[in-house]
């Protein structure tokens, strides 16, 4: 039987960096994961540039029973703690908005840092490793690989959510949380585009492609101004993603594609100075005409705007600011960028990421209850947990 002192399972962002900082303290570790390559996620996520934290991180931009529960480890392991390490790297990267960080060449050279460090640290990683069995024997894990069994002091559980299972996401982490009694909230895809019923749906298609950037979309209190997109399939874009984290089936979501605008008064000062103008012209010089179109034909308007009351004007500004939408679901884990839900985090001391009831298990990263907003902060709740746990283990 092969022993360690740590076994990780997942290597992923949290489990990587996990696991190096542990064999920077000496500690015998190992790495395993089921996939062919280390860091998957982080190979695709930005558009293959790795939005790798967000300057603006704290526990107000994650969504969880217990949000605060995050405030010890981002202190402990800030995104500044992070942005030193890459700049150390001399990895070049940029902000963009919102205080969202990308590398300014591939994702790649995070994955590399990463596997460097692991190298550094003496840990041993396998690739292509399943985990049949978990158990604990006295105050050991056991633990059935392919090949063999592994005993370890510490079990780290860095397996992430179910989000995008062609990459091979499973809810593996949340099966050994319950086996060993830790309570699970609810998980549900996140970040994910939403879908429409067929009669909802038929309109919008004819938009598929095109963008409104930004549109404030809402859902109760909680709003987002950012990039919206019409798909083939219903809505997508940054600012759906976000908002999909709130949405719950058979609530509306509110869309104004004129933030910040008082097109009522718009259009009528418009009308005033040269009511011979189309309504479609005035409209075209705020938003793409393919919208405008939608517009005009769902409010059965067009014309001059001297023809046009100010009833239908301020029709057509509330249909515009105000629209009201129902969303029937979402494309579910198969695009999600993360899970929300997962072990819970009173089942957890945030400290340390140790299970309360069962010494030497922990869990990092997103199969924990703590689901950040898009931009970042998912990877840095991955850093900043797993940097607590490696300093634990």
């Amino acid at each position: 039987m092969h022993r360690v002192d740590v076994l990780i399972i997942g290597a992923g962002a949290a489990g990587m960096l996990a696991a190096a900082e542990a064999g920077k303290r000496g500690r015998r570790v190992l790495l395993v994961d089921h996939a062919k390559k280390a860091g998957d996620k982080i190979r695709i996520s930005g558009g293959g540039r790795c939005n790798f934290t967000n300057v603006n991180t704290s526990f107000k931009q994650f969504l969880s029973e217990n949000p605060r529960f995050a405030i010890s480890p981002l202190k402990r392991f800030s995104a500044q703690d992070f942005i030193g390490r890459v700049r150390q790297r001399q990895i070049a990267f940029h902000e963009k908005t919102l205080g969202q960080l990308f590398c300014d060449e591939s994702a790649q050279l995070i994955i590399d840092m990463l596997l460097d460090d692991l190298r550094d640290a003496g840990v041993e990683l396998r690739l292509k490793t399943n985990v049949h069995r978990v158990q604990k024997t006295g105050d050991r894990f056991v633990v059935e690989l392919d090949d063999e069994q592994v005993e370890a002091d510490k079990l780290v559980v860095a397996t992430g959510g179910k989000s995008i299972p062609k990459m091979g996401a499973t809810g593996f982490g949340y099966d050994v949380a319950q086996q060993f009694g830790l309570r699970v909230v609810e998980t549900r895809p996140a970040l994910v585009p939403l879908t429409f019923d067929q009669s909802t749906l038929a309109p919008i298609k004819e938009l598929a492609g095109v963008a409104i950037d930004p549109a404030r979309v809402s859902h109760g209190k909680t709003r987002f101004d950012e990039a919206l997109l019409f798909t083939h399939r219903g809505l997508s874009g940054p600012a759906i993603l976000q908002i999909s984290s709130f949405w719950r089936e058979g609530d509306q979501i509110g869309v104004n594609m004129l933030p910040g605008m008082d097109l009522f008064a718009q259009l009528r000062a418009a009308r005033q100075e040269n009511g011979k103008r189309a309504i479609q012209t005035v409209l075209s010089q705020h938003l793409p005409k393919r919208v405008v179109d939608f517009v005009l034909e769902t409010q059965q308007l067009g014309g001059n705007l001297a023809d046009i009351s100010d009833k239908k004007l301020k029709s057509l500004a509330t249909a515009i600011e105000q629209w009201m939408i129902k969303p029937t679901g979402s494309e579910g884990y198969r695009t999600a960028e993360v899970t929300l839900g997962g072990v819970a985090t009173d089942e957890l001391d945030n400290r340390t990421m140790e299970a309360k009831k069962v010494p030497g298990l922990y869990f990092i990263g997103e199969v924990v209850d703590m689901t950040g907003w898009l931009g970042g902060y998912n990877f840095q709740w991955a850093w900043s947990s797993a940097w607590v746990a490696g300093q634990a283990v």
